[in-house]
């Protein structure tokens, strides 16, 4: 399958740009999953993490957001948010 084009961008830099296999995103309707190929949409996004899976079968790489929003479009996905930061786990 082919990969999925991703932006992850904050009002002061872009925290990460390429390729992965599948984000989940936490939509205000509800989390919804975004592969490539994904029908053009705009969302807005609620307190969470988004899990990004940089191939089939990996472990995702969470990152927890403030809320923003999401496009999808034929380019990709892309997600605008105030705060980002990386989530461990131990």
């Amino acid at each position: 399958m082919a990969a999925l084009q991703f932006e992850l961008v904050s009002p002061v830099k872009l925290i990460r740009s390429g390729p992965v296999h599948m984000v989940v995103v936490p939509g205000t309707e509800g989390d919804f999953g975004v592969l490539a190929g994904h029908a053009p949409m705009m969302s807005t996004i609620r307190p969470g993490e988004i899990a990004i899976y940089a191939t089939a079968g990996s472990q995702p790489e969470l990152v927890h957001v403030d809320g923003g929003y999401a496009e999808v479009s034929e380019a990709g996905l892309i997600i605008l948010s105030g705060d980002i930061e990386t989530v461990t786990r131990q």
